[in-house]
């Protein structure tokens, strides 16, 4: 059918009764409502944060306009944002989600769904001080075994966090390192340039952060606000 635009001459939402035959999205204001993403794993409360238990997987930011899909070398030279699949392959995103670049992230329009935003490095730093300080954390917060992570994967997952490994995309080398690198977006830009990730890999239990370009593509893991 189309949109829905809930306003004051509308009835409440819980009124309302939406379905593939009658809308398409259900709005109030510029915040879309119906359909909402929802993680099938649930949520992880570690310490006073919560997070999502999946990777991020839309392609709509908050409002309902659509995130391209960008599988040429053209996302080299993006300054918006875009969103793609480990090796442009629909089975990886599957497992691992969707890889962003950074103007996803930081676009005012919002990336989150309502009730959660992108962490700040602040509140990544809270979690890895909460699990030990950055040099034990990473084993703290990634999937155990080899199901996923290869060999060796010095990881415990006592936080629940279970990060996997959907490697990342670089402007240089293309599509690199899944199996052996978890690296995910913070909402927090560089002091100068590029924005900051953190990440973990396969052979060792520390987590660490680095500024990065906006262009390279990562996961991103959800906190509730």
């Amino acid at each position: 059918m189309g949109d829905l635009r809930i306003g004051s001459i509308l009835p409440p939402l819980g009124n309302i009764k939406a379905g593939s035959q009658s809308v398409d999205r259900i709005y109030a204001g510029d915040t879309l409502i119906f359909p909402n993403y929802a993680c099938t794993l649930g949520d992880v409360t570690i310490g006073t944060q919560t997070f999502m238990g999946c990777n991020l997987d839309v392609d709509t930011y908050r409002n309902g306009d659509p995130i391209p899909e960008v599988q040429a070398t053209s996302w080299n030279s993006l300054t918006t944002g875009a969103w793609c699949y480990y090796a442009n392959a629909t089975a990886n995103g599957v497992i691992y989600g969707k890889l962003y670049n950074w103007y996803a992230v930081n676009d005012s329009r919002g990336l989150a769904p309502v009730g959660y935003h992108v962490p700040t490095f602040a509140e990544i730093t809270t979690l890895a001080n909460y699990l030990g300080g950055y040099s034990v954390a990473g084993g703290k917060v990634k999937q155990t075994g080899t199901g996923l992570w290869q060999s060796p994967n010095v990881a415990t997952n006592t936080s629940g966090f279970t990060a996997i490994p959907g490697g990342y995309r670089s402007q240089a080398a293309g599509f690199n390192s899944l199996l052996t690198f978890a690296g995910f977006w913070t909402s927090t830009a560089g002091a100068s340039t590029g924005a900051v990730r953190w990440a973990c890999t396969n052979s060792q239990e520390s987590f660490n952060y680095s500024t990065v370009d906006e262009n390279q593509g990562y996961s991103v893991r959800l906190i509730k606000d």
